[in-house]
């Protein structure tokens, strides 16, 4: 019969040893599956918002087609009204299935084009500071679009871009600064598309299309106040919920989509300042121009 010298501390103080390492690879494989049930939440729940949202538009455009409906019927019953209702009634057909057949079928949640721009906008800063640059920021329209400047020195003026059509990022010569496309520019080109009318041309009704905009066709904000001062070449606008985060990071979308427009429709450059709010708003972003009445 064979004995066994195996030493019973030895033994002990090996299972010392991969208890440690055990519990260890345990708590792992916890926080593994934790994560995996997490994502598959994520996922869940960014399908379902989807699938909200897409159900959202698909009842509206069967309320414009019952909308249609009965005027059609209507216009059967009402021989004196047939005109107006079959004219209606087309139109609510017509609604419905252009609702039914654009409705988006991806959505971007905003957390994720936040993160996107947040990445810009820290590359954006991080080369304002390492150039020196003023904390001016101007944006100055041109033919067909509007460029960000921003100077070497508050006293660095760029109001015309014919000499500099084709310049930029960097101009190393009068005026010296950062010559960039505007954040704002694609987002305004995209609302300026869907406008049913012109595009207006003095500070007030200007001021109230873009917040118009930019809360009811982008949804970047919950919220926008207008307090314009035509006189004094200044527009404020009060922004509530962001849905880009901060507003007075560089070039934020939301101010600079409002500044944008504001040079476009004025046709001249635009001074942006964003500050905090108070207890009525989030974000105070002011506009300054040079006023014909000054």
């Amino acid at each position: 019969m064979s004995m066994s010298n195996s030493d019973p501390e030895s033994t002990t103080a090996e299972e010392a040893d991969e208890g440690p390492a055990a519990e260890g690879a345990a708590d792992h494989l916890d926080r593994r599956a934790q994560l995996e049930v997490l994502a598959e939440e994520n996922r869940r729940l960014r399908t379902e918002y989807a699938r909200a949202r897409q159900s959202r538009y698909r009842q509206t455009a069967l309320g414009l087609a019952a909308v249609g409906l009965v005027a059609v019927l209507g216009g059967l019953v009402f021989p004196d009204g047939r005109e107006v209702l079959f004219v209606l009634g087309a139109t609510g057909f017509f609604g419905g299935v252009l609702t039914y057949f654009l409705t988006p079928a991806h959505v971007v949640a905003a957390d994720v084009g936040e993160r996107v721009y947040a990445a810009g906008a820290a590359n954006g800063a991080a080369l304002v500071e390492a150039l020196g640059l003023s904390e001016t920021r101007r944006y100055v329209p041109m033919a067909g679009s509007v460029r960000l400047f921003v100077p070497h020195s508050p006293d660095d003026v760029l109001t015309d871009l014919s000499d500099h059509a084709e310049a930029g990022p960097f101009l190393l010569d009068d005026p010296r600064g950062l010559l960039l496309e505007a954040t704002g520019q694609r987002l305004f080109d995209e609302f300026e598309r869907a406008l049913s009318g012109d595009l207006a041309a003095t500070p007030t009704p200007l001021t109230t299309q873009l917040t118009d905009g930019l809360c009811e066709h982008l949804e970047l904000a919950r919220h926008a106040e207008v307090d314009v001062d035509a006189d004094r070449g200044r527009a404020t606008i009060a922004i509530t919920e962001s849905a880009f985060g901060d507003v007075d990071r560089f070039d934020h979308p939301i101010a600079s989509f409002l500044v944008v427009g504001l040079a476009t429709g004025l046709d001249r450059p635009v001074t942006l300042e964003v500050a905090p709010g108070d207890d009525r708003a989030d974000w105070l972003v002011t506009c300054r121009w040079d006023s014909d009445n000054e």
